[in-house]
């Protein structure tokens, strides 16, 4: 299978889904993948990110040796939304490396308090940073502050994931 060829056929999920199937857990495929990812023009990268989060979905552990470019590359001026959406979604369902997770918590903290950020994002950035918590209590304060001030105004999306996260910071694990 030509790569860059599929990703440009056709932009659906059942396409997303057929290239991340055949990548299963092959890591030569994966490493072609993610140079798409990082290197791609615009339109690759951005479908790349979606196949990226489902071939996470079934096995998260293909992803760490790139977590940290996956990060650089969502920061990158310009960078299309469903690069920020996917990486972001990923890190919800992840153990995060003890070595990232100040970077993670860094740009779930501004993501969430952006005002440009769409609403996936903010959502995704919520829980992830729920997970952090659960590592980090120190957080815990910080994170319901943020969240209180962003679901006061926001979307029914938005204060129905606000309001369970707050619930859950608030409970006997959270």
């Amino acid at each position: 299978m030509n790569l860059e060829n599929e990703i440009l056929r056709e932009h659906s999920k059942d396409q997303c889904l057929r290239i991340a199937g055949w990548i299963g857990t092959d890591r030569g495929r994966f490493r072609l993948l993610m140079k798409l990812f990082l290197k791609g023009e615009y339109r690759i990268t951005q479908r790349a990110a979606w196949i990226i989060s489902h071939c996470a979905d079934e096995h998260p552990a293909i992803i760490l040796p790139y977590l940290g470019r996956m990060l650089d590359r969502m920061l990158e001026p310009g960078v299309h939304v469903a690069v920020k959406r996917n990486v972001i979604r990923i890190l919800q369902n992840i153990k995060i490396p003890d070595s990232l997770t100040g970077k993670v918590a860094t740009i779930c903290f501004d993501m969430l308090a952006s005002q440009k950020e769409p609403i996936a994002v903010k959502c995704f950035s919520m829980t992830v940073l729920a997970n952090i918590a659960r590592q980090e209590p120190d957080l815990k304060n910080e994170i319901r502050i943020l969240i209180e001030r962003e679901v006061m105004n926001g979307s029914a999306g938005l204060r129905s994931r606000g309001a369970k996260i707050l619930a859950k910071l608030s409970g006997p694990s959270g």
